[in-house]
């Protein structure tokens, strides 16, 4: 399922599939792209709300603004992409 976020200047574009629970943004590891601990709990919080964190694969591509913008922007399209499937 897809889903597309946005946020101030932000624009995030995510694909939610069934999977190990892989989780990339613009093609490195979400621990990786996110420094902050807040932008990984605020991203990861659909899947948590939703108990399918570890269960569904996320592929994002995000561009625009700051890291907080981001993580809300990428937040919603996650959240979208979910109430789709």
């Amino acid at each position: 399922a897809w889903g597309t976020g946005r946020r101030k200047t932000s624009v995030a574009r995510v694909q939610v599939k069934q999977g190990s629970g892989k989780f990339v943004v613009n093609g490195r590891p979400m621990q990786e792209y996110f420094c902050i601990e807040r932008d990984r709990l605020v991203v990861e919080s659909p899947l948590r709300a939703t108990e399918k964190l570890g269960s569904v694969d996320v592929t994002v591509n995000v561009e625009g603004g700051g890291t907080t913008g981001q993580s809300g922007a990428i937040m919603l399209g996650i959240a979208r992409a979910l109430a789709v499937e």
